[in-house]
């Protein structure tokens, strides 16, 4: 079972705002006091906090899936929903967020830090929201819009001082163990070590933390082996320490040819833009298990050359514990100088609101399909979230939204588009609200003087003319005059009699 996860993929799902309330207020003597319909509630965000208790991501990785509350409804008297709680995820410092397509959208590196990756939906208003001087009672109210649904994946990048790095079985687990608290896992087996590990070191007044990578072997930086998982544990650390294994009895290994395996391996490696390339970090070189005498005198034999390769070597034993405290002040000295040589955080910028541009469209009106198919989509926030919020099964509701696009200038651009009276019109994207465009000539739902809930603009009902009216009552009396001359002409023909006639004669 995994008991160290540092790459996962989340599932996440905000929660969805609430819907709006229609609803008039009733009083005695007042049956229909005015609307009274609260506002829905906002759907819940997730959010992503860099925790320090947190070391790695297993959690995640055992139930990826997270949701958060939806927005409640709104409700009469006034009464708003209840939005929906903010979901906190806990992540290790130094976790990456990048969202579907792999770009970065956070690097959680201080304590504290929050992200937003999922906003939750929208509340919709209610009616008593939506009432102005001239549409008192609204018969309808919006809807609330869904929460964002995708994915993002987290990454884990341990943040420390010093890497101890080398091949299977050098002693960076027993070497960790001797100079901190840590306690991981030590047997005489290759990869014995699975995960990183993280150690506190004191040394003097200086304290500084040191990762134990797992071993690397040659080919790692192409995939070989566990190094390709881990050689990114060693993007952050302002110091390398090469752990190596004098007393192996591996054929073909030998000090020199070891950490020239490393060295190649990690100068394969990319690392980010911006940072320093691996190799040129400070490094220092540490000659392991020099308490058995054959790996003393191979250490003795190989100082000169890795001297004159400008390593500062340290002869160590974990298990008696020769050189640790020479190696401990040395690693502490070169922290102290890479920390003060790491420039000063910059001085964060003042935070500068900038409006937008008068002449700038919050829609976009393009010509799709081809002559055969052609359609035209509208994109923009704005048009879109009004489609998401109306409910088509109410007339006066549809009539807000037509009144909503045509005062934003969706009609003008659907007309300088090349539209006509009946084009296909798509607004969003994919699975975007479908309709056959009818250009409304005047915005009129203000004055609209039919049924709450009604739009005499979609029914198609209106209200006839005076002289409509008079064509009407002169056609219907033409009918009946016409009727009146027909029954006359087939009773004198004979066809039938009149019953008083036939009791005179």
């Amino acid at each position: 079972m995994a008991t160290f996860v540092d790459r996962v993929t989340l599932h996440l799902t905000a929660g969805n705002g609430g819907n709006g309330c229609v609803s008039v207020r009733r009083e005695k003597f007042k049956p229909l006091a005015g609307p009274d319909g609260g506002n829905g509630g906002d759907g819940g965000d997730i959010v992503l906090v860099a925790d320090p208790q947190v070391t790695t991501l297993l959690g995640y990785h055992r139930s990826p899936h997270r949701s958060s509350r939806n927005g409640q409804p709104g409700m009469g008297d006034m009464r708003s929903g209840v939005s929906g709680e903010t979901l906190e995820l806990p992540v290790p410092i130094g976790t990456v967020v990048h969202d579907e397509d792999g770009e970065v959208l956070a690097d959680m590196t201080e304590p504290g830090m929050r992200v937003v990756v999922a906003p939750g939906g929208q509340g919709g208003l209610g009616n008593a929201a939506l009432a102005t001087t001239k549409r008192k009672a609204p018969g309808f109210a919006l809807l609330g819009t869904p929460g964002w649904t995708g994915d993002v994946s987290l990454e884990l990048k341990t943040i420390a001082d010093v890497a101890l790095v080398g091949f299977p079985s050098a002693g960076k687990s027993s070497l960790i163990a001797a100079i901190s608290a840590a306690k991981p896992k030590i047997a005489d087996y290759p990869f014995t070590t699975l995960t990183p590990n993280l150690g506190v070191v004191e040394s003097g007044e200086v304290r500084f933390t040191v990762a134990d990578v797992p071993g690397l072997i040659e080919g790692a930086s192409e995939g070989k082996g566990l190094g390709l998982e881990f050689l990114r544990h060693v993007e952050r650390c302002e110091a390398l320490l090469h752990v190596i294994d004098c007393a192996t009895l591996d054929p073909g290994r030998d000090p020199i040819s070891d950490l020239d395996v490393i060295l190649g391996e990690l100068e394969r490696y990319p690392v980010p833009e911006g940072q320093t390339p691996l190799l040129e970090r400070p490094q220092l070189v540490a000659l392991n298990k020099v308490d058995v005498p054959e790996a003393a005198e191979l250490a003795d034999f190989v100082t000169a050359e890795l001297e004159e390769r400008g390593y500062r070597l340290f002869p160590i034993s974990t298990a008696s514990r020769k050189g640790l405290r020479e190696l401990t002040f040395a690693l502490a000295e070169v922290v102290e100088q890479a920390r003060a040589a790491r420039p000063a955080a910059p001085e964060q910028e003042r935070i500068v609101l900038r409006p937008k541009a008068v002449n700038e469209k919050p829609f976009t009106v393009r010509a799709e399909g081809g002559e055969e198919h052609r359609f035209y989509r509208v994109r923009g926030d704005k048009p879109e979230r009004w489609v998401t919020q109306t409910d088509f099964t109410n007339e006066e509701a549809i009539g807000y939204l037509a009144d909503r696009l045509a005062k934003l200038g969706v009609e003008d651009g659907l007309f300088k588009a090349g539209a006509v009276a009946g084009s296909t019109v798509v607004i969003g994207g994919d699975g975007g609200m479908v309709f056959d465009w009818e250009p409304t000539l005047t915005s009129t739902a203000e004055l609209i003087t039919s049924a709450r809930g009604t739009d005499a603009r979609v029914g198609g009902s209106s209200r006839p003319t005076r002289n409509e009216r008079r064509e009407e009552y002169f056609e219907r009396m033409d009918a009946k005059a016409a009727a009146r001359a027909e029954l006359e002409q087939e009773r004198v023909s004979g066809l039938w009699a009149d019953d008083d006639s036939d009791e005179q004669d």
